[in-house]
Protein backbone atom coordinates (compact mmCIF):
# COMPACT_ATOMS: atom_id res chain seq x y z
CA UNK A 1 0.00 0.00 0.00
CA UNK A 2 1.21 3.47 -0.63
CA UNK A 3 1.05 5.84 2.42
CA UNK A 4 1.54 9.87 3.17
CA UNK A 5 3.45 10.24 6.42
CA UNK A 6 3.21 13.70 7.67
CA UNK A 7 5.62 14.16 10.98
CA UNK A 8 8.90 12.51 11.17
CA UNK A 9 10.30 12.81 14.52
CA UNK A 10 11.10 10.23 16.87
CA UNK A 11 7.86 8.35 15.75
CA UNK A 12 7.38 9.16 12.66
CA UNK A 13 10.16 8.46 11.66
CA UNK A 14 10.77 5.03 12.82
CA UNK A 15 7.20 4.37 11.47
CA UNK A 16 7.40 5.21 8.20
CA UNK A 17 10.89 3.19 8.49
CA UNK A 18 8.66 0.14 9.60
CA UNK A 19 6.07 0.07 6.79
CA UNK A 20 9.19 0.77 4.35
CA UNK A 21 10.64 -2.57 5.38
CA UNK A 22 7.60 -4.10 4.95
CA UNK A 23 7.14 -3.42 1.71
CA UNK A 24 4.96 -0.44 2.10
CA UNK A 25 5.58 2.98 -0.12
CA UNK A 26 5.51 5.95 1.70
CA UNK A 27 5.54 9.56 0.70
CA UNK A 28 6.97 11.87 3.51
CA UNK A 29 6.83 14.99 4.28
CA UNK A 30 7.91 17.34 7.73
CA UNK A 31 7.78 20.94 8.38
CA UNK A 32 11.63 20.49 8.82
CA UNK A 33 12.90 20.14 4.99
CA UNK A 34 16.56 18.67 5.38
CA UNK A 35 14.73 16.07 7.55
CA UNK A 36 11.96 15.37 5.01
CA UNK A 37 15.18 14.79 2.53
CA UNK A 38 17.20 12.71 5.08
CA UNK A 39 15.00 10.17 5.59
CA UNK A 40 13.35 10.42 2.15
CA UNK A 41 17.46 9.50 1.10
CA UNK A 42 18.17 7.33 3.87
CA UNK A 43 15.18 4.80 4.00
CA UNK A 44 14.05 5.26 0.16
CA UNK A 45 10.92 6.75 0.60
CA UNK A 46 9.33 9.57 -1.33
CA UNK A 47 10.17 12.89 -0.26
CA UNK A 48 7.38 15.27 -0.42
CA UNK A 49 7.99 19.51 -0.16
CA UNK A 50 4.33 20.39 0.90
CA UNK A 51 1.25 18.54 1.75
CA UNK A 52 -0.47 19.18 -1.45
CA UNK A 53 2.30 17.74 -3.22
CA UNK A 54 2.05 14.75 -0.90
CA UNK A 55 -1.45 14.13 -1.93
CA UNK A 56 -0.84 14.62 -5.06
CA UNK A 57 1.52 11.68 -4.74
CA UNK A 58 -0.89 8.77 -3.66
CA UNK A 59 -3.05 6.81 -5.53
CA UNK A 60 -7.28 7.17 -4.82
CA UNK A 61 -8.34 6.39 -1.53
CA UNK A 62 -5.78 8.75 -0.24
CA UNK A 63 -4.34 7.36 3.15
CA UNK A 64 -2.39 10.16 5.34
CA UNK A 65 -0.66 9.36 8.58
CA UNK A 66 -0.27 12.09 10.71
CA UNK A 67 2.42 12.21 13.51
CA UNK A 68 2.45 15.75 15.14
CA UNK A 69 2.36 17.36 18.34
CA UNK A 70 -1.62 16.53 20.14
CA UNK A 71 -3.67 20.41 19.84
CA UNK A 72 -2.86 23.32 17.02
CA UNK A 73 -0.72 20.93 15.21
CA UNK A 74 -2.78 18.45 14.25
CA UNK A 75 -6.01 20.55 13.97
CA UNK A 76 -4.12 22.76 11.04
CA UNK A 77 -2.65 20.06 9.16
CA UNK A 78 -5.72 17.80 9.47
CA UNK A 79 -7.70 20.71 7.86
CA UNK A 80 -5.33 21.32 5.71
CA UNK A 81 -4.73 17.99 4.02
CA UNK A 82 -8.96 17.87 3.80
CA UNK A 83 -8.45 21.31 1.24
CA UNK A 84 -6.24 19.02 -0.84
CA UNK A 85 -8.36 15.65 -0.04
CA UNK A 86 -11.40 14.14 -2.08
CA UNK A 87 -14.48 11.91 -0.87
CA UNK A 88 -13.67 8.78 0.29
CA UNK A 89 -9.72 9.83 1.36
CA UNK A 90 -8.73 8.53 4.67
CA UNK A 91 -6.98 10.55 7.47
CA UNK A 92 -5.40 8.68 10.60
CA UNK A 93 -4.22 11.23 13.18
CA UNK A 94 -1.71 8.34 15.29
CA UNK A 95 -0.53 11.08 17.85
CA UNK A 96 -2.41 11.47 21.59
CA UNK A 97 -5.33 14.13 20.85
CA UNK A 98 -7.68 14.62 23.25
CA UNK A 99 -10.58 12.03 22.32
CA UNK A 100 -12.92 15.23 22.57
CA UNK A 101 -11.39 16.55 19.76
CA UNK A 102 -11.15 13.54 17.75
CA UNK A 103 -15.05 12.88 17.72
CA UNK A 104 -15.55 16.54 16.54
CA UNK A 105 -12.81 16.37 13.80
CA UNK A 106 -14.16 13.12 12.53
CA UNK A 107 -17.71 14.47 11.87
CA UNK A 108 -16.49 18.09 10.80
CA UNK A 109 -14.74 15.67 8.07
CA UNK A 110 -17.41 13.08 7.55
CA UNK A 111 -19.23 16.30 6.32
CA UNK A 112 -16.50 16.61 3.73
CA UNK A 113 -16.94 12.64 2.79
CA UNK A 114 -13.29 12.31 4.21
CA UNK A 115 -12.88 8.97 7.25
CA UNK A 116 -10.60 10.06 10.39
CA UNK A 117 -9.22 7.24 11.91
CA UNK A 118 -7.69 7.71 15.88
CA UNK A 119 -4.72 5.53 16.07
CA UNK A 120 -3.54 5.62 19.65
CA UNK A 121 -0.31 4.62 19.30
CA UNK A 122 2.44 3.15 22.16
CA UNK A 123 6.02 1.80 21.91
CA UNK A 124 7.89 4.64 22.06
CA UNK A 125 11.12 4.85 20.13
CA UNK A 126 11.94 1.00 20.14
CA UNK A 127 8.61 0.70 18.70
CA UNK A 128 10.33 0.46 14.93
CA UNK A 129 12.38 -2.96 16.72
CA UNK A 130 9.72 -4.54 18.66
CA UNK A 131 6.48 -3.48 16.47
CA UNK A 132 4.01 -0.95 18.04
CA UNK A 133 0.37 -1.54 20.18
CA UNK A 134 -2.18 0.10 18.11
CA UNK A 135 -5.37 1.13 19.66
CA UNK A 136 -7.73 2.10 16.78
CA UNK A 137 -10.94 4.18 16.36
CA UNK A 138 -12.88 5.03 13.34
CA UNK A 139 -15.61 3.24 10.71
CA UNK A 140 -15.64 -0.06 9.66
CA UNK A 141 -15.19 0.63 6.38
CA UNK A 142 -11.60 3.04 6.43
CA UNK A 143 -10.16 0.86 9.64
CA UNK A 144 -10.44 -2.46 7.34
CA UNK A 145 -8.78 -0.53 4.66
CA UNK A 146 -5.71 0.34 6.74
CA UNK A 147 -5.93 -2.92 8.05
CA UNK A 148 -2.30 -3.70 6.16
CA UNK A 149 -0.50 -0.45 7.57
CA UNK A 150 -1.90 -1.33 10.97
CA UNK A 151 -0.88 -4.79 10.89
CA UNK A 152 2.93 -3.86 9.55
CA UNK A 153 3.24 -1.45 12.43
CA UNK A 154 2.10 -3.58 15.40
CA UNK A 155 3.55 -5.81 17.28
CA UNK A 156 2.17 -10.04 17.12
CA UNK A 157 -1.87 -9.32 18.50
CA UNK A 158 -0.74 -5.39 18.71
CA UNK A 159 -3.19 -3.78 16.82
CA UNK A 160 -7.15 -3.49 17.51
CA UNK A 161 -10.39 -1.83 16.39
CA UNK A 162 -11.59 -0.90 19.34
CA UNK A 163 -14.62 0.99 18.58
CA UNK A 164 -16.24 4.48 16.50
CA UNK A 165 -14.21 7.22 16.43
CA UNK A 166 -12.78 8.99 19.10
CA UNK A 167 -12.73 5.37 21.00
CA UNK A 168 -8.95 4.65 19.82
CA UNK A 169 -7.56 8.25 21.54
CA UNK A 170 -10.09 7.66 24.70
CA UNK A 171 -8.46 3.97 25.36
CA UNK A 172 -5.13 5.20 24.84
CA UNK A 173 -5.94 8.24 27.01
CA UNK A 174 -6.93 5.84 29.69
CA UNK A 175 -3.38 3.79 29.13
CA UNK A 176 -1.43 7.12 29.43
CA UNK A 177 -3.10 7.40 32.87
CA UNK A 178 -2.34 3.92 34.15
CA UNK A 179 1.15 4.83 32.79
CA UNK A 180 1.49 7.68 34.77
CA UNK A 181 0.26 5.16 37.98
CA UNK A 182 2.97 2.40 37.16
CA UNK A 183 5.60 4.86 36.94
CA UNK A 184 4.84 6.84 39.96
CA UNK A 185 5.08 3.44 41.73
CA UNK A 186 8.17 2.49 40.50
CA UNK A 187 9.43 5.98 41.76
CA UNK A 188 8.42 5.96 45.32
CA UNK A 189 9.73 2.26 45.75
CA UNK A 190 13.69 2.40 44.00
CA UNK A 191 13.81 5.72 46.40
CA UNK A 192 12.68 3.70 49.31
CA UNK A 193 15.47 1.63 48.31
CA UNK A 194 17.95 3.91 47.40
CA UNK A 195 17.72 5.35 51.19
CA UNK A 196 17.76 2.15 52.41
CA UNK A 197 20.19 1.46 55.52
CA UNK A 198 21.75 -1.39 53.37
CA UNK A 199 24.13 -1.37 50.11
CA UNK A 200 21.36 -2.22 48.16
CA UNK A 201 22.56 -2.26 44.16
CA UNK A 202 19.48 -1.08 42.46
CA UNK A 203 20.55 -2.10 39.20
CA UNK A 204 20.68 -6.05 40.91
CA UNK A 205 17.38 -5.29 42.23
CA UNK A 206 15.78 -4.30 38.93
CA UNK A 207 17.41 -7.45 37.10
CA UNK A 208 16.06 -9.53 40.32
CA UNK A 209 12.82 -8.48 40.03
CA UNK A 210 12.42 -8.80 36.35
CA UNK A 211 12.86 -12.95 37.03
CA UNK A 212 9.56 -14.44 38.13
CA UNK A 213 8.22 -11.55 39.93
CA UNK A 214 4.63 -10.18 40.31
CA UNK A 215 5.90 -6.65 39.79
CA UNK A 216 8.12 -7.58 36.55
CA UNK A 217 7.37 -5.83 33.27
CA UNK A 218 8.92 -3.66 30.05
CA UNK A 219 9.17 -0.45 32.34
CA UNK A 220 11.25 -2.59 34.69
CA UNK A 221 13.41 -3.74 32.04
CA UNK A 222 13.72 -0.25 30.80
CA UNK A 223 14.83 0.66 34.43
CA UNK A 224 17.63 -1.79 33.99
CA UNK A 225 18.91 -0.58 31.40
CA UNK A 226 18.95 2.92 32.21
CA UNK A 227 21.16 1.65 35.54
CA UNK A 228 23.43 0.35 32.95
CA UNK A 229 23.40 3.51 31.23
CA UNK A 230 23.74 5.97 34.34
CA UNK A 231 25.43 5.98 37.77
CA UNK A 232 23.11 4.20 40.79
CA UNK A 233 22.19 7.97 42.09
CA UNK A 234 21.05 9.00 38.51
CA UNK A 235 23.59 12.24 39.20
CA UNK A 236 23.07 13.30 35.40
CA UNK A 237 19.57 13.44 35.71
CA UNK A 238 17.36 16.40 36.84
CA UNK A 239 13.84 15.46 38.51
CA UNK A 240 11.70 17.30 36.24
CA UNK A 241 9.00 15.41 34.85
CA UNK A 242 6.59 16.83 31.97
CA UNK A 243 3.37 15.48 31.30
CA UNK A 244 1.77 15.62 27.65
CA UNK A 245 -1.77 16.05 28.64
CA UNK A 246 -2.78 12.53 28.63
CA UNK A 247 -3.01 12.39 32.71
CA UNK A 248 -5.10 15.48 32.94
CA UNK A 249 -7.63 14.18 30.25
CA UNK A 250 -7.43 10.91 31.84
CA UNK A 251 -8.69 12.66 35.47
CA UNK A 252 -10.72 15.21 34.42
CA UNK A 253 -12.59 12.74 32.76
CA UNK A 254 -12.82 10.22 35.98
CA UNK A 255 -14.26 13.39 37.45
CA UNK A 256 -16.88 14.54 34.28
CA UNK A 257 -18.02 10.40 35.05
CA UNK A 258 -18.03 10.36 38.64
CA UNK A 259 -15.06 7.31 39.21
CA UNK A 260 -12.37 7.37 41.90
CA UNK A 261 -9.02 7.44 40.51
CA UNK A 262 -6.71 8.23 43.18
CA UNK A 263 -3.59 6.95 42.31
CA UNK A 264 -3.98 8.46 38.87
CA UNK A 265 -4.64 11.36 40.64
CA UNK A 266 -1.63 11.36 43.18
CA UNK A 267 0.45 10.84 40.12
CA UNK A 268 0.08 13.45 38.02
CA UNK A 269 0.29 15.69 40.72
CA UNK A 270 3.87 14.18 41.69
CA UNK A 271 4.58 15.44 38.33
CA UNK A 272 3.90 18.74 39.25
CA UNK A 273 6.24 19.05 42.08
CA UNK A 274 8.84 17.38 39.98
CA UNK A 275 9.08 20.66 38.86
CA UNK A 276 9.69 22.81 41.62
CA UNK A 277 12.77 24.43 42.43
CA UNK A 278 11.52 24.89 46.14
CA UNK A 279 7.73 24.33 47.44
CA UNK A 280 6.18 27.56 48.71
CA UNK A 281 3.79 25.08 50.59
CA UNK A 282 6.51 23.14 52.14
CA UNK A 283 7.93 26.19 53.76
CA UNK A 284 4.13 26.54 54.63
CA UNK A 285 4.18 23.92 57.01
CA UNK A 286 7.70 24.09 57.94
CA UNK A 287 6.77 27.09 58.91
CA UNK A 288 3.78 26.26 61.24
CA UNK A 289 5.82 23.38 62.51
CA UNK A 290 8.09 25.88 63.66
CA UNK A 291 5.50 28.00 65.26
CA UNK A 292 3.79 25.69 67.32
CA UNK A 293 5.80 22.49 68.12
CA UNK A 294 9.60 24.22 68.02
CA UNK A 295 10.23 22.08 65.63
CA UNK A 296 14.03 22.84 63.82
CA UNK A 297 13.57 25.21 60.74
CA UNK A 298 15.93 24.83 57.70
CA UNK A 299 16.87 27.96 56.69
CA UNK A 300 17.55 28.52 53.08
Amino acid sequence: MRIGMVGLGRMGGNMATRLLQRGHEVVVHDLDSELTSRIGAAERATPAGSLAELVAALPPPRVVWVMVPAGPPTEGILFELASYAAAGDILIDGGNSRYTDTVRRAEELSDLGIHLVDAGTSGGVHGLQNGYCLMVGGDDEAVLHCEPIFRALATEGGFAHVGRSGAGHFTKMVHNGIEYGLLQAYAEGFELLHASPFELRLDQVASLWNHGSVVRSWLLELLESAYARHDPDLSAIRGWVDDSGEGRWTLETAIELRLPTPVIALSLLSRFRSRQEESYGAKVVAALRGEFGGHEVMES
